[in-house]
């Protein structure tokens, strides 16, 4: 099955963002694309220390990357959505540094990685596209790590739902203040460094608040603005490169 016009836009559209690309680049990309393979729900795509002979585009559904330590403690350290590459550090590395595993059935594409490598040669400003990808998933790597390091557990969570909504706003997948959001509380607190019990806790605060409801797979934000103040969200590096967009004022704690 070969990649269809419309999810192969999803990924041209990202690398347009860093690097406009003319009809020819965009056409060899699209004919460097494989086949299209159907995963089930917690399957893995990718397993640390493993090589791969294919870098995996993720078409539809959830996955998410992770590092998992020999007692069995889990740490989820990004989150993929449509568009997104299943780490595009393969492209260098002889070995995977991290798990990718799906929350959902998902379709991904798969794309020879010394094919890739070699189309990257004849067309330089597709690796600049790529590398900007890259740049991308290594500042949202940073910003996870000021929220688990600084803020309180109801900036974590509501950060994160900043971050999720809006990276699923840029590719088109959000309908008003609701998105797919496919996360239980086990794989929240697994990538928030908190207990399920506190991540409870903290769903429940959120809802009080009347900022978010999330329920059923499906997450919907009802004061976006509200949210993001309580996040101290701004979402400019979600956008590395462009001119930075004027940022919230930061809270002062009550003396």
């Amino acid at each position: 099955m070969s990649i269809e016009p419309t999810t192969s836009r999803l990924l041209l559209r990202r690398l347009s963002a860093w690097q406009p690309l003319s009809t020819e680049e965009s056409r060899a990309l699209e004919a460097l694309a494989g086949a299209v393979r159907l995963h089930r729900p917690h399957e893995d795509l990718l397993r640390e220390g493993a090589s791969a002979s294919h870098i995996g585009l993720l078409l539809s559904g959830f996955a998410y990357a992770c590092r998992v330590l020999p007692d069995g403690r889990r740490q989820i350290v990004s989150y993929l959505i449509p568009g997104d590459l299943c780490d595009s550090r393969q492209l260098l590395l002889p070995a995977a540094t991290h798990t990718i595993s799906t929350l959902t059935a998902a379709n991904v594409v798969l794309f020879g990685r010394d094919a890739l490598l070699e189309l990257i040669g004849r067309y330089p400003r597709l690796g600049q596209g790529l590398c900007g990808l890259a740049l991308q998933e290594e500042v949202i790597a940073r910003e996870w790590l000021v929220n688990v390091g600084q803020r309180t557990a109801i900036e974590r969570l509501a950060h994160l739902l900043c971050e999720i909504f809006t990276r699923m706003q840029m590719v088109g997948l959000t309908d008003g203040g609701r998105c797919e959001l496919p996360l239980t509380q086990v794989e929240l607190a697994d990538t928030l460094a908190l207990s399920t019990v506190h991540i409870n806790r903290t769903l429940q605060e959120l809802r009080r608040q009347g900022l978010v409801s999330l329920s059923s797979g499906l997450l919907e934000i009802h004061d976006f603005a509200a949210l993001q103040s309580v996040a101290m969200f701004t979402g400019d590096y979600l956008h590395p490169g462009r001119e930075r967009p004027e940022r919230l004022p930061r809270r002062v704690a009550p003396p």
